[in-house]
């Protein structure tokens, strides 16, 4: 009896075990297709929004993912991307942003990302830049170390490759439109 009752302890183990690793490949297979699917919908967004430019202007396209923005887009930081912006005329706008941050997190969902949506230029681009996180990489670091950021939240505005604004200070939705159509 003991027996009988080890093999089916033993047959439901390995039957459990075989259930939990199929139903794991199938949600990897699942996740491997939805973020193919979301990387191709990021990929026609930019695409049209990058076909709603100004008649004349020189179509850029941006690899990174667009947080915001319709005709000014406002980008996750990559080096590329913004090596492709510094050659238009465009005023770049960065965010040095940390995601533990709650300030960071407060100004972005209720300045930032409204005004670039509010904007209705094709003049200006801005990127989120990640500043002592888990997410920083050496180009983020280096930009940082560029333009002198000492503190998350900080604003630095670039025009024709020269900073024109930087400040560290909390912006409203206004502040931001106001600052960004001066320039």
């Amino acid at each position: 009896m003991p027996l009988v009752i080890g093999i089916i302890v033993l047959v439901v183990i390995i039957g459990g075990v075989s259930y939990f690793a199929i139903t794991q490949q199938t949600l990897d297979k699942k996740g491997v297709i939805e973020k193919e699917d979301s990387m191709m919908e990021k990929d026609t967004v930019i695409e049209k929004k990058d076909s709603e430019m100004m008649e004349g202007e020189s179509i850029m396209k941006y690899s990174g993912s667009v947080i915001a923005g319709s005709k000014s887009l406002l980008l996750d930081f990559n080096k590329s991307d913004y090596e492709t912006a510094l050659k238009t005329n465009k005023l770049i706008v960065l965010y040095f942003y940390a995601n533990w941050c709650p300030i960071c997190k407060a100004e972005v969902a209720n300045s930032l990302y409204p005004a670039f949506n509010e904007l209705t230029t094709d003049k200006v681009v801005g990127f989120r830049v990640n500043y002592n996180d888990n997410q920083t990489d050496n180009d983020e670091k280096n930009l940082a170390r560029e333009f002198g950021v000492a503190y998350q939240h900080t604003k630095v505005f670039v025009k024709n490759g020269e900073r024109i604004l930087k400040s560290p200070e909390s912006w409203s939705k206004e502040r931001y439109l106001s600052e960004i159509n001066k320039y």
